[in-house]
C-alpha cells in the first residue's frame, strides 16, 4: 500500500511540476493561458501546459524506476 502511495504522489507531483513549467514557459513568450476566448495564444498556452504535464509525468516517472548497476 505504501509504494502505492508513493507512486501515486510522485506521479501527481511531476504533473503539477511539469505543468507550471509549461505555464511559465507560456508567461515568458507573452501567451495568456486564461484569456477570454480560444485564440491562437491561448491554444499555444494549453498545449504549453499539456505538454510540460506530460514530461514532468514521465520524469517522475523515470526517476522513479529501478536503475540496473553499471559494471
Amino acid at each position: 500500500m505504501f509504494a502505492s502511495l508513493m507512486e501515486g504522489l510522485t506521479d501527481a507531483i511531476g504533473f503539477v511540476v511539469g505543468a507550471l513549467l509549461g505555464y511559465g514557459l507560456g508567461v515568458t513568450f507573452g501567451l495568456d493561458l486564461f484569456a477570454p476566448g480560444y485564440g491562437t495564444n491561448s491554444i499555444i498556452a494549453i498545449v504549453l501546459v499539456g505538454i510540460g504535464g506530460g514530461m514532468g509525468l514521465q520524469a517522475a516517472r523515470y526517476f522513479r524506476s529501478p536503475k540496473a548497476d553499471a559494471e
